[in-house]
């Protein structure tokens, strides 16, 4: 029996190692899984809760797609769209909303979040949920790969569910959160959670000088060389560990034992990253000089969700009398 596993990436900037690991990692190791029925989106409706140039806005939902097949989204093999070539996810956000209690909306910790770092606090940004709820129930989504940020929202969508099948019989599938252990919350540059956002990110594909810049910029106590560090407090060694550093064990050491300063620790890293995505840059490359073939991808992916949105929709239209 097939299991059915959605993502989607908001298309608001670059796509970073949080993302990566986040979503797009696990995405990519379950359309390996032959039983698996796979539905990747570029979030682009999502983005404009905080973006509002009309050229970025293209321009970033341009680079989300090239970023995803270059790092090894199979078109043959998973279905891949962009969300505004989709209709059905607007409208059932509307219906969902309706149902939506304001309790529920309020305690969404992502707006909260961001109202509390004085982002713009508007309207969008606050019914995000449902939005999100419907770019997963339309498609009858089992498993959603998120960041642990994310899982209230999937809770959420779930949580939607279930009222509307109480309220108007059973319609949707309910899903469930899937959260990589290791990888639950991914540090920025500054500490806190990686996200677009909060500017603290740390870009997958960034030309060679802005990645080393960038990860030399990762923030570290303020220790003494030939001082021990501790691995398991370091930022720094949470991307070794992601990245798979095959001498992890005998970085530890140099740490507990002082023989490894952050600076020495940060240019190993780099390496370690520069080399990890390699391929992926070179596919990259190939994709952006044939983007007409590129759209028509995007295109026959469209026309796919169109039809699998619309039945779910027509369902829900019937059962609320519209």
């Amino acid at each position: 029996m097939m299991t059915k596993i959605l993502t989607g990436i908001q298309a608001s900037g670059e796509l970073h190692i949080g993302n990566y690991f986040g979503a797009i990692k696990p995405m990519l190791d379950y359309q390996k899984d032959e039983k698996n029925e796979m539905f990747f989106f570029i979030a682009d409706q999502h983005a404009l809760t905080s973006l509002k140039d009309p050229a970025k806005f293209r321009e970033y939902s341009k680079n989300a797609i090239l970023d995803w097949l270059a790092l090894g989204l199979n078109p043959a093999k998973s279905l891949f769209y962009r969300q505004s070539d989709v209709p059905a996810h607007t409208e059932l956000f509307w219906y969902l909303l309706c149902l939506a209690p304001m309790g529920m909306m309020e305690r969404a910790h992502s707006f909260k979040d961001k109202k509390a770092k004085g982002l713009e606090a508007n309207a969008g940004l606050f019914t995000y949920p449902m939005l999100m709820a419907a770019d997963i129930l339309l498609y009858s989504a089992e498993k959603v790969p998120v960041g642990k940020d994310q899982k209230q929202h999937v809770e959420m969508a779930r949580d939607i569910a279930q009222k509307f099948n109480h309220t108007f019989g059973e319609t949707f599938v309910l899903p469930e959160a899937d959260i990589q252990k290791n990888v639950q919350t991914i540090p920025g540059l500054d500490g806190q959670k990686m996200s677009k956002s909060y500017g603290n990110t740390i870009p997958i594909f960034a030309e060679e000088k802005v990645l080393r810049k960038k990860i030399m910029s990762i923030k570290t106590e303020s220790k003494s060389l030939g001082e021990p560090l501790n691995p398991d407090t370091c930022n720094v060694f949470v991307f070794h560990k992601l990245f798979e550093n095959p001498n992890l064990e005998n970085l530890r050491e140099k740490y507990l034992t002082g023989k490894i300063g952050y600076g020495d620790s940060k240019k190993q890293l780099f390496e370690l990253v520069w080399e990890y995505f390699a391929e992926a840059r070179v596919r990259r490359e190939k994709f952006a000089e044939n983007w007409g073939e590129v759209e028509n991808i995007m295109q026959e992916g469209a026309q796919k969700a169109r039809e699998i949105s619309q039945a779910k929709l027509d369902e829900v239209r019937e059962k609320i009398g519209v």
